[in-house]
Formats: C-alpha cells, sequence, structure tokens
C-alpha cells in the first residue's frame, strides 16, 4: 500500500523558482533571493520529520514518488525516485533534485521537474504569501507505474 503524506508551508516575497535542478521548501521563515530554489517556508517539517512509513519507502532503490504542489487551486505535480543513499535527517529542509544527487536535505532523486518549471501563476501567488500544500504518495515497486 502506497506511503502518504501531506505538508504545508507558506509562500514568501522572495520566492522565484527559478532553479532549474531543484525544489526546496524550508522550515526556515525567512528567504533571500539568492534560494531560488525554494518555493515554500514555515514548512511543517524538513526530512527528519517524515513519517517512517514515508521514510522507510523514500530510502528503497525500487520506489518511486508522485509529489504535488497545491497553491490556491493551482496544482503542480511531480515524480521522482527514492534510493537507499537517502538519510532524510536534516530537520529544516526537504529538496527535490532532477540529478542523482543525495545528501540529508534530498528526498527524491530524478525529479521530473526543478522550480523554474512551477507554474508562474502559482510563483505569483507564493511571492504573495499563500499557503500550499505538499502532497506526496510514495509507491514500491509494482503499485504503480510512473
Amino acid at each position: 500500500m502506497p506511503a502518504r503524506c501531506i505538508i504545508s508551508f507558506s509562500g514568501h516575497k522572495n520566492v522565484r523558482a527559478t532553479h532549474k535542478t531543484t525544489i526546496e521548501i524550508t522550515t526556515d521563515e525567512s528567504l533571500s533571493v539568492r534560494g531560488d530554489c525554494i518555493v515554500g517556508v514555515s514548512s511543517a517539517m524538513g526530512c527528519l520529520g517524515l513519517p517512517h512509513k514515508i521514510r522507510d519507502a523514500l530510502q528503497n532503490d525500487s520506489s518511486m514518488a508522485h509529489i504535488m504542489f497545491n497553491v490556491q487551486g493551482n496544482v503542480f505535480a511531480v515524480r521522482g525516485r527514492g534510493s537507499s543513499r537517502l538519510t532524510l535527517m536534516d530537520s529544516h529542509d526537504i529538496v527535490l533534485r532532477k540529478s542523482d544527487f543525495a545528501c540529508p536535505r534530498t528526498l527524491i532523486i530524478g525529479c521530473s521537474a526543478a522550480s523554474i518549471d512551477m507554474p508562474r501563476r502559482m510563483v505569483q501567488s507564493l511571492r504573495e504569501g499563500a499557503d500550499g500544500i505538499m502532497e506526496m504518495t510514495v509507491y514500491a515497486q509494482g503499485e504503480m507505474d510512473i
């Protein structure tokens, strides 16, 4: 059975969402303009706070993840994969990566999109301080072909 988790976050006036390889949400309350991959602040958790069922599923080389960002009715869906190399030990940040790089902040690798791909209407809402949710579903091998 797939593992599911919903994480709330808030927008910020400095959201740019122009990074070409990553998407990030953070528990930090502030954001500088240099954080061009960050799409949300004040998130409910970082990687370390994820439920054990999600963490266990993501730390499997055959797992696949489907993630939907929802901001004021605008939806942005991405998919990626888990890895046995993911430690999920960062308490502040969650990073989705197009590459195979893994560090304590990495949630998924091989992500199908980056922050620059996020609809600009959604980015504008986030710049105006809109709240959002990141809904994650993690599938074991054979549960879903995404």
